[in-house]
Order: C-alpha cells, then sequence, then structure tokens
C-alpha cells in the first residue's frame, strides 16, 4: 500500500472524531462537562449551635415546589413572585425582636433535576436572591422531580438529578463528614437557639441507613434545650391531593415507620409539599408522659401548578396500627375544591419559647386566600 495512502486512512478517523466532537458541541451533547452552579451563600451563615444557644425568639419561612413551566429556558416566573413576598417579610422583620433566621423549601426545585440548564437558568439565580438579597441561610430537601422516584439510594437513575442538587446546595447544607449531615446523602439536621430542623430525603423512606441516621440524630438531643423539633420532607404523610387519595410508597412507610419515631422524640411539626396546595393536619397522641400534639403542614405553593382538594385519604391502617397511642387526626385546612383559586404562597413561622406561630402569605392576586382567621394560627392547642 503506497504511504501517502496509508496517510489518508489514518487522517480521516481523526478528521471524523473531531466533526463528531464539534457538532456534539453544538447540538449540547456535552452535558457531561457541564455543571450545575453551586447556589451564593449568604454572608452571614448561620451561627454554630454553640453561638445561638440562648436564642429564643425568631421567625423562618417555609414554602416548596418551585417547578416551572419553562425550566431551563428562562427564570421561573411564579417562584420570582413568591420570591418578591418572601424579601418583603425579611425586610419587614428585619428590625423587629424576630427576625427571619433561614428558609426552608420542601422538594421540586425544578421539572427535571437530571437538566444542568434547569438548575442554572431558571432556579439557582431566583435563589440567589434569597441567599444574597435577603441575606439568609437557604435549606432545600430534594423531591422526586429533582432525583427521580427511584426509592433505593443506589438507583442508576437516582444519581445524575442527585449530583445537580448537591452542586446547587453544596455550600448551604451541613458537609459530608459533619456529625450533622449524613454521608453520600442529601439528609441533614442543624439547630438554631431553642429548635432543632432535621431534613429528610423521602424520596428514600424505605433506606435503613437513612432512618438508622434520623433514629441517632433525635435520641442524641439535648431536649432541655431543643424544645421545638421540625422535620421537613418532600412527601406528606396526609393530603387530599391527588398524591394523597391514592397514597404513595413514600408517604406509607413514612406513616408506618417514621411517625411512630416522631411520637417517641415528640416531633412538633412535619413539613412537605409534593401538593401544590396549602393544607394544615393535627394528631393528637398520648405516652406515659401525656398527651401530645403533631402538626402536619402542606406548603406545595412555590410555583408549580396549583392542585385541589380530590377528597380524604384512607387512614384506616395508620389509625388501628396506633391504636396504643390514642391517635386522633383533625384535617384543620382543607384545600379548595376543582377550580377554585389555589394561590401561590409561603408560610412563616414565629417562634417565641415553646409557642410556634404562623401566618399564611398569597401572592399573585391570592389577596382572598384565608386558611384561617387573619391568616394566622399556632402550633400549641388553645389552653397551652
Amino acid at each position: 500500500m503506497p504511504s501517502r495512502f496509508k496517510a489518508k486512512v489514518l487522517i480521516l478517523p481523526v478528521i471524523s472524531l473531531v466533526m463528531c466532537g464539534l457538532f456534539g458541541l453544538k447540538m449540547g451533547f456535552s452535558q457531561d462537562t457541564e455543571r450545575v452552579k453551586a447556589i451564593t451563600p449568604p454572608a452571614a451563615p448561620l451561627p454554630s449551635e454553640a453561638q445561638s444557644r440562648g436564642v429564643r425568639r425568631f421567625s423562618f419561612i417555609l414554602y416548596g415546589d418551585t417547578r416551572g413551566r419553562h425550566d431551563g429556558v428562562s427564570l421561573q416566573a411564579e417562584h420570582s413572585q413568591v420570591v418578591d413576598g418572601i424579601l418583603a417579610q425579611i425586610t419587614k422583620l428585619q428590625t423587629t425582636d424576630s427576625p427571619v433566621r433561614f428558609i426552608l423549601q420542601t422538594g421540586d426545585a425544578v421539572a427535571h433535576g437530571q437538566e444542568v440548564a434547569q438548575w442554572n437558568v431558571s432556579f439557582i439565580p431566583i435563589i440567589n436572591r434569597l441567599t444574597t438579597q435577603g441575606g439568609v441561610p437557604y435549606f432545600l430537601i430534594p423531591g422526586n422531580h429533582d432525583v427521580s422516584s427511584a426509592s433505593s439510594a443506589d438507583a442508576p437513575q437516582r444519581q445524575t438529578g442527585l449530583r445537580n442538587y448537591l452542586d446547587a446546595v453544596q455550600a448551604l447544607i451541613p458537609p459530608d463528614g459533619s456529625p450533622r449531615r449524613l454521608a453520600g446523602y442529601p439528609t441533614y439536621s442543624f439547630g438554631y437557639g431553642n429548635s432543632f430542623i432535621l431534613g429528610l430525603d423521602s424520596d428514600i423512606a424505605s433506606d435503613d441507613k437513612q432512618f438508622a441516621w434520623v433514629k441517632g440524630q433525635l435520641e442524641g438531643l439535648d431536649r432541655q434545650r431543643y424544645v421545638n423539633v421540625f422535620v421537613f420532607c418532600h412527601h406528606a404523610p396526609f393530603s387530599s391531593g391527588p398524591h394523597g387519595v391514592h397514597a404513595e410508597e413514600p408517604t406509607l412507610v413514612l406513616r408506618s415507620r417514621y411517625l411512630p419515631l416522631f411520637h417517641t422524640h415528640h416531633v412538633r411539626a412535619v413539613f412537605s409539599g409534593h401538593e401544590h396546595l396549602f393544607e394544615h393536619w393535627v394528631e393528637h397522641y398520648a405516652d406515659p408522659s401525656g398527651t401530645h400534639r403533631m402538626d402536619f403542614l402542606v406548603s406545595g405553593g412555590g410555583g408549580a401548578p396549583p392542585y385541589a382538594y380530590q377528597g380524604e385519604p384512607n387512614l384506616d391502617d395508620y389509625l388501628k396500627a396506633n391504636q396504643g397511642a390514642q391517635v386522633r387526626l383533625q384535617h384543620l385546612v382543607k384545600p379548595g375544591p376543582e377550580g377554585a383559586f389555589t394561590p401561590y404562597h409561603f408560610v412563616v413561622f414565629h417562634v417565641d419559647g415553646e409557642q410556634v406561630n404562623l401566618e399564611v402569605f398569597a401572592v399573585g392576586g391570592g389577596a382572598d386566600f384565608h386558611p384561617y382567621p387573619g391568616n394566622k394560627t399556632g402550633l400549641q392547642d388553645a389552653s397551652n
């Protein structure tokens, strides 16, 4: 074979590889090298648990389900409206004796968490407003749209979304190796003042390692200091939207496995999303120390398409399994029926010692939304 012919044989595959690479870049096939940007941390991060030990009065904000119609293309418009309202409340409370100290988000940040552009283009610039303009720490727990609905921690379909989530929150949540973080998981906790907050990945509610870690966190708490314990996750233990009437596996696992644990450790409230609406359940249960109350708030009005009331969930199995604890459930606030206006919203909690009160703020034309008289209520019985 002539030498010049051999050269052409060698050169042509190289040219083909280069052209394919350029074509891949042009067509957006370079996702493997593109990463999600880290959310900018606030200039003043949350103080350490030791530094905040004496704090008994403060506020925090809850909301969730911010995924939008144009994720990956433009900023989440409805989420931006919610953030405008949150920033207004941060400013209003800043000079009071109950300033906002942190924000909790219950998941489904974006529609498809595997797509880098959805985080970088549509979500993270909005959250940067909260951490930089608002100046407060932001804590996100993943939802099924963020990391998939896979129920095992090592499921292949979960890994890309999980990596993107962790890239986004890397400067915000406790790092791997911290006693307040389950290594390799998006499961973490933190303490501020007299309150302890635990973020649970309900997508993998059946994971034994996560359950053992959560149990250890609750068992190791100084309850003389941490009189209020709050849990936030994506799936709601009780809800009356489309996900609650036909209960999904994470919901059933939360009821059967986690709620008895929360009874044992007198968890004050469980916050969740998944349902794009607002509702409030109250549970009373008894143990040798007396009768206790645990609240369940679903706040999924961060920008995702609103849901409506679909009916009461079947709780017969849960009530039967907890007869010994004399569990009683009250559906304190129900979402609106099909066709009713369900506004985008967020919730402000005011902590004052063991007293915890809340206000619901609707945005985007939701002035007529009044889930409570005056949009306020407490997480304690009137006699307390």
